[in-house]
Order: structure tokens, then C-alpha cells, then sequence
């Protein structure tokens, strides 16, 4: 499912948009193509696709966050070895020379999980109205619905009205679970944790019922194979299903229906959306140590990293200048 936090403006315009961005995917027009559903403990690391062998783009936004790395197109190659050098400064967190695989890991955790926290400051002013530094559901619900509950009748019996008839008690259950203290109004750590629920431990349980709720469409509380597939695409015409819908189809029988029912109920969709057996991280700090440890050490010094540069930044490398100037306390 690859979903974190809805996306959450305001006003009419931003109303209306916000509507289709806070809708559930079943609600949206519907993809031809294949629709993610797996949720990674970091969120933009997602899985390595098998064309990116050569490009390194996998590489770049693991190791630098996806936002970053489409910046250092600017950098020349000097440049860039530069900032790489700083990096790998940070990264050797027990200054002793040399990268580990672990070190690696906790870097890239740390930098797929500083998008989060950016997003929840770029949007808080909006949400916090009387400026207390807390987020109450008053406030998200104003902010949010505010229109829609002023002017219910130009929402009637149209689209826009069923899906916030369904988002705002789906909201509030949601502000709820996330909101630890029970005081009605959230800090910046539970309200990241409202918009990104995949992220916390203590929301997984929201994270599987949404699901559920979104791909079961005859409401018995579980979800067959067509179902299952309906989720992901919908065919424009009565046309053959795409190979990748058939291997889906597959899927589904062998690894994700574990008792075999023909339906898939919360532990096998929490078993589907929530994979405990593979860290994203983890493979991808092992990927990086393996094709750059020239002595086969099983760490890399400073210099191998310099010398496979392109691997880690290449020539889309970010602009870590004014980052590296931060306060690092957040990565």
C-alpha cells in the first residue's frame, strides 16, 4: 500500500482538493497500473526495482531521501566527493575510520524518516490555529472539514459528500489512536503519528482495519481475491488482465490466503501490508558495503567510499550544504 499520512489542507478550493487526497484509494479513479499496498517501517524506501541495477537512483534515495537526491544535478563531481566526504564523517558515529554495515543502516533510517518530520512542520501552522504548539481533533476537524460541516448542502448527494461523510469519523478514530495521553489534542509526535501511522507501532492496528476497509466492498469484514485484485486495477475495457495481475492472482492463493479460506482476514492482511521478515534499511546498507568494501573487509574506509561515489550520490547527488549546516539532532 505504500501509504503514509493523508495529505491535509484547507479552505473551499483546498476543501474540495483535499477531498480526493484524503480519500481512500477505492474512492479515486482507479490505476491500470499496479498499486503498492505493502507498508515499509521507512516509509520512501520501498523495494529495489530490478531496472536500477545501473542507474544507482535506488541507491541515491536511500542514502540521501528522495527529495534530496533530485538536487545535486547541480553539483559537479568535485562537489559532490566533497559533501560525500562530510557524510561519511556523520556517519562514522564512533569516529574510528570506518563505515559498518550497521552504521550504514542507521543512517538510512534516520534519513528516510527525516521527510516525516518535515512534512508534519510544513503543514502545522495550518492546523495549530491558536498557536499552543498542540494540534487538538477541534482544530484538524475545522481545518479540514470546516467547509463541508458549514455548508453541507452544496456536498449533497455527490461525491465529495460521501467521502467526507466516511473520512471524518475514520479521521477521528485515527486522531484518537494516535493521541497516547487521551487529552483531545495532539503534540507534534502524536500528530505525526496521525499522519503517518505506518511509522508507529501503536497505529499498525489502524493501519490494517483501514486497509480492510478500503478493499472489502461487500463489508464482510474480509477480502477475497477479486477484491484483492480490484484494489490494485480495473479494467478500461473487457479486456485480458495484464500478466502482473495473473502473478497477483497467484500471489494471492500461495502467499497471502495462509489458511487457504479463499479470503483474507486481519492477520493475513496485517501479515501482507506490515512484512516483519525483511528490512528495507538493512538490505540496502549491505547492497552499499558489498559493491564499495574493495578489501572485502566488511567496512569501508572513507577512501572506498570516495572512489564509488557515483553510488552513493552520483551526478544527482543532493545539496547537502545547507543541510549540513542544520542541527543534525533530528537525523
Amino acid at each position: 500500500m505504500a501509504r503514509g499520512g493523508r495529505g491535509r489542507h484547507l479552505g473551499l478550493a483546498m476543501g474540495l482538493l483535499l477531498a480526493l487526497v484524503l480519500a481512500p484509494p477505492a474512492l479515486r479513479a482507479k490505476p491500470t497500473v499496479r498499486k503498492e499496498r505493502v507498508v515499509r517501517p521507512d516509509s520512501e524506501l520501498g523495494e529495489r526495482p530490478p531496472e536500477d541495477n545501473q542507474s544507482f537512483q535506488y541507491d541515491h534515495e536511500a542514502f540521501l531521501g528522495k527529495e534530496d537526491s533530485k538536487t545535486f544535478d547541480q553539483l559537479t563531481s568535485e562537489e559532490s566527493k566533497e559533501r560525500l566526504g562530510k557524510i561519511v564523517d556523520r556517519i562514522d558515529s564512533d569516529g574510528d575510520g570506518f563505515v559498518t554495515t550497521e552504521e550504514l543502516k542507521t543512517w538510512i533510517k534516520r534519513v528516510q524518516k527525516r521527510y516525516i518530520y518535515d512534512n508534519v512542520a510544513k503543514v502545522w501552522k495550518d492546523y495549530d490555529r491558536d498557536k499552543d504548539d498542540k494540534i487538538s481533533w477541534e482544530e484538524y476537524k475545522q481545518a479540514t472539514y470546516g467547509y463541508y460541516l458549514g455548508n453541507p448542502t452544496e456536498f449533497h448527494d455527490t461525491s465529495d459528500h460521501h467521502t467526507f461523510k466516511k473520512m471524518l469519523p475514520r479521521d477521528e478514530r485515527r486522531f484518537k489512536a494516535a493521541d497516547l495521553d487521551g487529552d483531545q489534542t495532539a503534540t507534534r509526535e502524536e500528530f505525526t503519528a496521525f499522519l503517518h501511522p505506518e511509522e508507529f507501532e501503536h497505529m499498525k492496528e489502524i493501519v490494517v482495519l483501514e486497509t480492510l476497509e478500503d478493499i472489502d466492498k461487500n463489508g464482510d469484514g474480509l477480502v477475497d481475491q477479486d477484491e484483492y485484485i480490484a484494489d490494485m486495477f480495473s479494467h478500461e475495457e473487457n479486456g485480458p488482465e495484464p500478466d502482473w495481475v495473473l502473478s497477483e492472482r497467484e500471489q494471492f492463493n500461495e502467499f497471502r490466503d495462509l489458511n487457504k479460506d479463499g479470503k483474507l482476514d486481519k492477520d493475513e492482511i496485517r501479515h501482507w501490508i506490515l512484512p516483519q521478515d525483511y528490512d528495507h534499511a538493512q538490505a540496502e546498507a549491505r547492497h552499499l558495503v558489498y559493491e564499495s568494501d574493495k578489501n572485502k573487509d566488511e567496512k569501508l574506509t572513507k577512501e572506498e567510499i570516495l572512489d564509488n561515489w557515483n553510488m552513493f550520490v552520483g551526478s544527482q547527488a543532493t545539496n547537502y550544504g545547507e543541510d549540513l549546516t542544520k542541527n543534525h539532532d533530528e537525523l
